[in-house]
């Protein structure tokens, strides 16, 4: 019963963010969520995602994301889940992954990882496309 409850809060979490419904969306985070997004740059924690978020939801026209393959584990206690799964995006395929949490008897999600899919027979490719932006990001963080 939990893997579904939780595949139709993940279509319900998605369906939000397709209609731009902000507070639908936010309320099947947990209070202490995180977000990771395609860019280096996007690891938000929750309250700096809604920020990101805001003026998209306020636009009418947030992100699209339709599952069209997902895995889902629960552990033994109940409490926690992980999945993976495939999206139908305006990016093309990509996936998503994360962690929800049991509150108070409710599925929340509280770690959601987005990534582009990139095919491997493509992926020296978007190397060469990405590598000038990588090496600074990366000299960056060594620096920190």
């Amino acid at each position: 019963m939990d893997k579904k409850e939780i595949g139709n809060i993940l279509d319900s979490w998605h369906r939000a963010a397709g209609s731009a419904d902000f507070d639908a969306y936010f309320n099947l985070m947990t209070s202490d969520a995180v977000f990771i997004g395609t860019d280096a740059s996007e690891n938000w924690q929750i309250e700096e995602f809604k920020a990101y978020a805001k003026p998209h939801f306020d636009k009418g026209k947030a992100w699209n994301f339709k599952a069209v393959e997902r895995q889902i584990y629960v552990n033994d206690e109940g409490d926690f889940a992980w999945f993976d799964e495939l999206l139908d995006t305006q990016m093309k395929l990509c996936r998503g992954s994360g962690v929800l949490r049991k509150e108070s008897g409710d599925w929340k999600i509280a770690h959601y990882v987005l990534s582009l899919v990139i095919p491997n027979e493509n992926v020296s490719e978007v190397i060469l496309i990405k590598q000038e932006k990588d090496d600074r990001i990366i000299e960056e963080l060594i620096k920190q």
